[in-house]
């Protein structure tokens, strides 16, 4: 099973060579990414391709319901090496529903450590559904308790030291939340951006996302 990822890698490379000979030349020497795409580890939401783009056009974090911790040095120097090294403009945060992150955190079972990351996630049922306990979850709810931790992580993200020092640098840098359906494939946008530009202030770019 191993090697066939091998073969399929040199078919892969044979495909693109075909398609355009100087395919690697112009990869290997050139990043300039103008999206950084934190989203979520599933193995069904891989970022270039839903988004249709080509690798080395977006910078890619990943990890388990796409969260935004303040003590994750991974994602943070993911961060900031993308705002200050690579100069992002647009940071996308992207969730899908049926994650079964946001199913595992309100489920009432005990996973072990994934327990403690999952924690943002109950802090948003917390404050946004009243009473979950009392009835069962269905799946429109855990969409919507999808959709609210994305925007939940777009705040969280833009409170960080990284991007407000971008900010106030007068850096145009914004924060998108967004959500990727697994049924149809289609992205849509939370409206819940954070701008920042040339006044140094960070600011909300559209309504907020419906919770």
């Amino acid at each position: 099973m191993i090697e066939d990822l091998f073969a399929r890698n040199k078919t892969w490379s044979a495909e693109r060579k075909a398609e355009k000979a100087d395919y690697f030349d112009r990869l290997a020497n050139l990043q300039q990414p103008d999206y950084l795409w934190i989203g979520c580890s599933d193995s069904r939401v891989p970022a270039n391709v839903i988004a249709g783009l080509e690798p080395g056009e977006v910078f890619v974090h990943r990890n388990v319901a796409n969260l935004i911790h303040p003590a994750d040095l991974n994602m943070l120097s993911v961060v900031e090496y993308a705002v200050h090294q690579l100069g992002v403009r647009h940071i996308i945060i992207c969730g899908h529903y049926g994650c079964g992150g946001i199913r595992a955190a309100v489920s009432g079972e005990r996973f072990g450590l994934i327990d403690h990351w999952l924690q943002p996630v109950r802090d948003v049922a917390d404050r946004r559904f009243a009473c979950r306990e009392c009835t069962p979850w269905s799946d429109a709810d855990f969409d919507r308790l999808c959709e609210a931790s994305i925007a939940a992580q777009v705040e969280r993200l833009a409170r960080t030291p990284t991007l407000q020092a971008a900010w106030q640098a007068g850096r145009d840098i914004s924060i998108h939340g967004w959500v990727y359906g697994l049924k149809d494939g289609l992205l849509s946008d939370l409206k819940c951006t954070v701008k920042g530009g040339q006044g140094g202030q960070a600011h909300a770019g559209g309504d907020q996302a419906h919770l």
